[in-house]
């Protein structure tokens, strides 16, 4: 039971990890609006337009970070030796890069640091995913979650990945819906400039996530039911 619990809670981290790392990469990509053109969005983002080349330099660190972090999780998926400790590198980037953003974010709009969508999102997120996988390197916890032990069995990868790419891929196609409120101008959702390839990734991300977890299921079924026809009945 503990080996199950532990089990599902790496699946978990490396879900969340993953769903960090896109987050960030839609925060630095949707950040573009304002890092470049803020002068254009009248009186609202008036107080933006001195700080663009703070906002422009968090752009180029949020991509960075969600490219290293795409690494990792792929590491991460094959159990490379570095990988878990690039995980909590690139949690502690994803969470410096949205901390940053948030302060200049808060202090502009003069609201609480903790008001300000969908960056704090990302924070939260990265939080999370952060103390998750230090709570699997916990002694005791660490022999079960251990990140560096080869998979046991031909499926058992692909459960965490599709998890992960059908967390993030529904996370993109929902952005219009949780980043919209704080992104609206003039009764115009900003984030639909990006329309096209939030959903073009967000629908590839979930297919494939979908499909990885209904290979890991039929697996699942084909190595039960192998187990079944060798097994020998007792009298």
């Amino acid at each position: 039971m503990k080996n199950t619990v532990i089990k599902i809670l790496r699946g978990v981290a490396i879900a969340l990890l993953g769903l960090a790392v896109v987050m960030t990469l839609l925060g630095g990509i949707g950040t573009t609006c304002v890092a470049w053109n803020a002068e254009k969005y009248g009186p609202k983002y008036a107080n933006f337009v001195p700080y663009k080349p703070v906002y422009q330099n968090l752009v180029y660190l949020s991509i960075a970070v969600a490219i290293v972090g795409g690494i990792v999780t792929y590491a991460l998926l094959r159990r490379e030796k570095w990988a878990y400790a690039g995980a909590l590198v690139t949690l502690v980037g994803c969470l410096g890069a949205a901390g940053i953003q948030m302060y200049y974010t808060s202090t502009l709009k003069q609201v609480s640091f903790f008001r300000t969508p969908p960056t704090n999102m990302r924070l939260y997120i990265a939080a999370l995913a952060l103390l998750l996988f230090l709570l699997l390197k916990l002694p005791g916890v660490w022999n079960y979650a251990d990140f560096n032990r080869p998979w046991k069995g031909p499926g058992s990868w692909t459960t965490p990945t599709g998890l992960s790419m059908l967390v993030a891929g529904v996370a993109t196609l929902t952005t219009p819906i949780w980043a919209g409120p704080s992104h609206m101008l003039d009764g115009y959702n900003l984030v639909y400039v990006l329309d096209a390839p939030l959903l073009i990734g967000g629908w590839s991300m979930t297919l494939v996530g979908v499909g990885l977890l209904l290979a890991a299921g039929l697996r699942l079924s084909v190595q039960r039911t192998q187990a079944d026809s060798l097994a020998v009945p007792t009298r």
